[in-house]
């Protein structure tokens, strides 16, 4: 495999990254173990972020809490606005973290979602969905949902005008749980006359690996072809759909298998050349094409799976980034149409 020049070089520099994880301590099970080494590894992205960060007087930042299903009956949210007057509404991004659906946390991209609010004039909503096995499928995805429906409802509290913009976006896992709630939002009767403007899928899953519908199977070359690489590989991505145990077929995890993609909002796609699942999100953009949803994608040659989260600085990243605000862009100025 060929990878980015300073990508190569950066993971030359760390060797963990290209090996395994060691075993996870006495009395501390695999998947709280996992969490523990992700946060490390998402440390990097977050203190970068952090040093960029907009003067406090830019941005305000509050956490809130959804009411979801029992058992725990409510779930954290983390809303950052840009600052105006009490007149001022913005459009909103509701974002939803990557890990797996089973890894992550409000800080994930806490740090780099307060420089995209500030910079684009947007409100976003962070949350912080219950994660698998201990919370398994459709838990995450319906809390995600319940997340969208509050802030719709909400959305003069919160000074919010989803006339101006009401997109979803996520990472990885989160990139899927967008694509299946744009599906099932816009068939949903309480998002009519307030619907969904716009998605942002960056390197998402949108189809299961044991549902890979037969006209897409030579298109789907990626999961065999980059089966063990750094960050993410073929056997990570089976344990993680193994944990979160949803039926392949199911649209809430699989939204490729829809019978119609039309009247999707439009999409903003980006995927790493590198990755097990690249070709989810290049398949998906031929298939939003052809139903006449528009839609854009961008391809970043010789990197990895989430590799933006370790190297935040390299230039492929940065590149990641700059082309992520533009995107976002495009998909406000839908809204108005």
């Amino acid at each position: 495999m060929s990878y980015d020049p300073e990508l190569a070089a950066a993971l030359a520099a760390n060797p963990a990254f290209t090996q395994g994880p060691p075993p996870p301590p006495p009395g501390i099970t695999a998947w709280e173990f996992a969490r523990q080494l992700s946060k490390k590894a998402f440390t990097p992205i977050s203190d970068y972020y952090k040093e960029r960060l907009p003067d406090s007087s830019h941005y305000t930042v509050s956490d809130k809490h959804v009411p979801v299903e029992a058992p725990s009956g409510e779930i954290p949210v983390r809303y950052v606005k840009p600052s105006g007057g009490t007149e001022d509404t913005f459009p909103v991004l509701v974002w939803f973290h990557g890990g797996g659906f089973a890894l992550g946390d409000l800080g994930m991209d806490d740090m780099h979602l307060r420089t995209i609010a500030v910079e684009l004039k947007l409100a976003i909503v962070n949350v912080g969905y219950r994660l698998s096995p201990e919370f398994q499928f459709p838990t995450p995805f319906e809390d995600c949902y319940t997340a969208l429906q509050w802030i719709a409802e909400n959305a003069a509290d919160l000074q919010i005008d989803l006339k101006k913009g009401f997109i979803v976006g996520g990472d990885s896992a989160g990139g899927n749980i967008s694509a299946g709630i744009a599906l099932k939002a816009r068939d949903d009767p309480f998002f009519a006359g307030r619907p969904l403007t716009g998605q942002y899928l960056l390197e998402p899953a949108v189809v299961h690996p044991d549902a890979y519908p037969e006209k897409f199977k030579a298109s789907l070359r990626s999961f065999e072809e980059f089966s063990n690489t750094p960050f993410l590989s073929k056997e990570s991505v089976l344990r993680f759909f193994g944990a979160y145990d949803p039926p392949p077929s199911d649209l809430r995890v699989s939204p490729l298998l829809a019978v119609s993609h039309a009247g999707l909002p439009p999409a903003f796609i980006q995927v790493q050349e590198c990755d097990p699942i690249r070709d989810d999100g290049i398949v998906y953009e031929t298939v939003l094409r052809e139903a006449g949803v528009p839609v854009k994608l961008i391809k970043y040659p010789g990197c990895l799976h989430g590799f933006h989260y370790s190297f935040p600085s390299i230039s492929a990243a940065v590149k990641l980034d700059r082309d992520a605000r533009e995107g976002i862009r495009w998909l406000l100025t839908h809204s108005s149409q």
